[in-house]
């Protein structure tokens, strides 16, 4: 029997990977835009990567910040993958409380409206900034079992919003669930190959290695997955049935630091690295102006996290194993950037 899923934010770069696979795996797919008149959009992607027929896909126009369509969007609905995230306009003119409202507000008007409508499961796209950030205890390893403290120095307004946001979710599952049930999916920053020249934002830290913004490098760890493990794994997630009230970190085994990315750029693409510096910052420098400069708090923040980071959990309840590691998801989304013109 054909199941139904509902996927928010429909023209996002993990959703519409989300889409994609759905659609070639036979699902009915609903997807909500902000607005519908992005709706060729996303059929001219999936067009672009080889869905031919679109008899089971279907928009709605829905807003995570209005009551309006969420009821219809959800109606019949099997499964919801909670995907889009409030647009934040203006950052810098909003208070912090402003900033963080819509998140929270959203996941919360997908709730209520999946509980209402009888869905049997939602998946949480959340975000490794939930996770990870207060664990700087080099010697440990990072699990879904950590939680950010929301007043961490450094954490970005995305991250806290994602933190609160998901902890607002888990209250709501707890006291107002009824029989609806619920995971997150945590990803670490999401790259790979892209199926539009619509990018993720952790595209901007290869963006800012090329374009000469970018000085000198400070010594930075990461940890990446490539988007088409993300999407995969929160179709897992939303149909084991040992998935239900967990949270599954989405990363690629193991680490690379920016000065190691700098240097698999220079050396598989030298037409284009011309701008990507050589020099590597002290960590002494971003340190001694963390306390007086917001940028330099930020990355001192990344360069003193734990990036021992476990995607175990995953592999063993879902049977989830990445198909692409650091440098393939570097690779690919240089290779996007590059095929949408993003860079020349």
């Amino acid at each position: 029997m054909q199941k139904n899923v509902l996927v928010t934010g429909g023209t996002g770069f993990l959703g519409v990977q989300i889409i994609l696979q759905l659609l070639e795996k036979g699902y009915s797919v609903i997807t909500t835009l902000r607005s519908i008149s992005s709706k060729n959009k996303v059929i001219d992607t999936l067009k672009a990567n080889g869905i031919k027929t679109f008899d089971n896909l279907t928009f709605v126009e829905a807003d995570l910040l209005k009551d309006d369509n969420w009821d219809k969007a959800m109606e019949g609905c099997d499964y919801v993958l909670s995907v889009a995230s409030p647009i934040f306009s203006d950052i810098s003119q909003k208070d912090e409380t402003e900033m963080m409202r819509p998140a929270v507000e959203g996941i919360i008007r997908v709730l209520k409206a999946a509980r209402n409508a009888n869905v049997k499961r939602v998946v949480m796209t959340s975000n490794f900034g939930a996770v990870g950030f207060s664990n700087k205890n080099l010697n440990t390893t990072t699990t879904e079992e950590d939680w950010t403290d929301q007043n961490e120095k450094g954490l970005s307004a995305y991250e806290k919003s994602k933190l609160l946001a998901e902890r607002a979710a888990w209250d709501f599952i707890k006291k107002d669930a009824g029989n609806l049930e619920f995971a997150t999916i945590n990803p670490v920053a999401i790259l790979g190959p892209s199926l539009s020249a619509h990018i993720s934002g952790s595209f901007g830290l290869l963006e800012h290695l090329l374009d000469g913004s970018m000085k000198a490098i400070p010594n930075i760890p990461l940890n990446i997955v490539d988007v088409r493990d993300v999407a995969d794994l929160h179709i897992r997630a939303m149909t084991n049935s040992n998935a239900n009230g967990q949270r599954f970190i989405a990363s690629a085994d193991g680490q690379i630091s920016l000065p190691e990315i700098a240097a698999l750029l220079k050396n598989k693409y030298p037409k284009i690295t011309e701008k990507v510096p050589v020099e590597t910052l002290p960590d002494s420098v971003i340190y001694s102006n963390a306390s007086s400069n917001k940028q330099a708090e930020a990355t001192a923040l990344l360069m003193r996290m734990n990036r021992n980071v476990s995607n175990t959990k995953a592999k063993k309840i879902l049977g989830w194993k990445p198909i692409a590691n650091n440098e393939e998801a570097i690779i690919t989304s240089i290779n996007s950037m590059i095929k949408f013109e993003i860079i020349k």
